[in-house]
C-alpha cells in the first residue's frame, strides 16, 4: 500500500481527497493535517466520512511524521508548500502541490500576482505541471507535482488541439468562464454567503486574475509562442462546477474539427469529447473526474466555440492530484477515480 499524508485536511480540496482515496484500492492515509482542528476526528468533522476514517484524527504538521509517507498532498493556501516541501522532498517523501505554489515556472511573475515573494525558488524547475493530458511521461518520474488550477484545467483542454494544430489567432482567445462558489474555498467569505451569491451572477477579476499567467504558460506550450488571452471569470449560484465557453477566430481550412478533438483526446480516461452539437452541463460531471468537451463552428463561420465542464474540486482540483499520483506510482490510472457522475 502507498501511505500519503494530506497537510490542509479541512478544506474542500482536503475532504475531496479523502472522499476520493477512501476507495482507492493502493493508498492507506497515514496523516492528515489541521493546525485549527488538531485532535478533532475526521468522522466528526465530516460526518460522510465515518465508517472510512474512524480512526484517523487531524494533527499539527510534523515533518518527521509527513517524511514517513511516500507521497504528501498540500491542499493549503498559497505559500504555505514553500516552506515543507523542500524539506519532505529531501527525505524522500514525493510532493503533489494543489495550490498555485509551483505552478508558474518564473518565480518573479509568482510574486507579482500572490503578493509575497516566491519561497522557494530552487524548486522551480524541478516542478512538474500536473495536466496529465500534456505531461504524462514527465509526471511518472516526478518527485514535484504542481497541480493545475480549475479554470486553467478547463481552458487549457478546451483549446489544446486547436492550438497544437495551429488552426487559430493564438493573439486573440477568449475565455468566458463560471465557478461554483467552492471555488472560494471553505472560508466565511461575505460573497459566498447564501444570501450574497444565490440568484445571482457576477463577473470578477476581469482586468486580471491569477490563474490568467498560468493559463498563458500552458496555452503558449502548446501553440509554441506567447498567447493573447482574454479570460473573465464569473460567480454562480451553484456549489460545484466550472463552465467554460472558449471562443478563437480559425486562421484557415480547419476540417472536421469534431474529428480533430476526438482524434487528441482518443487515449484520454478523463477526456469526453460529446457528440457534435451538444452542450455539455456542469451537473454531468459532479462528483466526476472528468472534463466534457463540445466543439462548435457557428454558421460555419470563421470562429470556432468549445465548451468545457469540469467539477473543481475533482479534475479542477483532488481528482487530478490523485490521477497524478496514479501515474507516478506506476498504478491503474482510473484507480479510486471510476465512479461516474452525481446526478441530478
Amino acid at each position: 500500500m502507498i501511505k500519503v499524508g494530506i497537510v490542509g485536511g479541512t478544506g474542500y480540496t482536503g475532504v475531496e481527497l479523502l472522499r476520493l482515496l477512501a476507495r482507492h484500492p493502493d493508498v492507506e492515509v497515514e496523516a492528515i493535517t489541521s493546525r485549527s482542528e488538531a485532535g478533532m476526528a475526521v468522522s466528526e468533522l465530516y460526518p460522510n466520512l465515518r465508517g472510512h476514517y474512524d480512526d484517523l484524527a487531524f494533527s499539527e504538521p510534523d515533518a518527521d511524521r509527513l517524511s514517513r509517507c511516500d507521497a504528501v498532498f498540500f491542499a493549503t493556501p498559497h505559500g504555505v508548500a514553500h516552506a515543507l516541501a523542500g524539506e519532505l522532498l529531501e527525505r524522500g517523501t514525493r510532493v503533489i502541490d494543489l495550490s498555485a505554489d509551483f505552478r508558474l515556472r518564473d518565480p518573479d511573475e509568482w510574486a507579482q500576482w500572490y503578493g509575497q515573494p516566491h519561497g522557494a525558488p530552487a524548486l522551480l524547475d524541478e516542478a512538474v505541471y500536473g495536466l496529465p493530458e500534456v505531461n504524462r511521461e514527465r509526471i511518472r518520474h516526478a518527485r514535484l507535482i504542481a497541480v493545475p488550477g480549475c479554470y486553467p484545467t478547463a481552458v487549457q483542454l478546451g483549446l489544446l488541439p486547436l492550438l497544437e494544430a495551429g488552426l487559430i489567432d493564438a493573439d486573440q482567445l477568449i475565455a468566458d468562464c463560471k465557478s461554483g462558489v467552492t471555488g472560494a474555498g471553505r472560508g466565511a467569505k461575505v460573497p459566498s454567503l447564501l444570501a450574497e451569491a444565490s440568484e445571482s451572477m457576477k463577473a470578477y477579476g476581469a482586468s486580471g486574475h491569477r490563474h490568467l499567467p498560468e493559463i498563458r504558460q500552458g496555452l503558449g506550450d502548446a501553440a509554441g509562442s506567447p498567447v493573447g488571452l482574454t479570460f473573465v471569470p464569473h460567480l454562480t449560484p451553484m456549489i460545484r462546477g466550472i463552465h467554460a465557453t472558449l471562443y478563437g477566430r480559425l486562421t484557415g481550412d480547419a476540417g472536421d474539427l469534431q474529428a480533430l478533438f476526438e482524434r487528441r483526446f482518443a487515449a484520454e480516461p478523463f477526456v469526453d469529447v460529446m457528440p457534435a452539437g451538444s452542450h455539455p452541463e456542469t451537473r454531468s460531471v459532479k462528483g466526476a473526474n472528468l472534463c466534457r468537451l463540445a466543439v462548435h463552428r457557428p454558421g460555419d463561420g470563421d470562429t470556432v466555440v468549445v465548451l468545457a465542464v469540469i467539477d473543481n474540486l475533482v479534475k479542477g482540483a483532488s481528482g487530478q492530484a490523485v490521477h497524478n499520483l496514479n501515474l507516478m506510482f506506476g498504478l491503474d490510472e482510473t484507480a479510486g477515480l471510476d465512479a461516474p457522475a452525481i446526478m441530478p
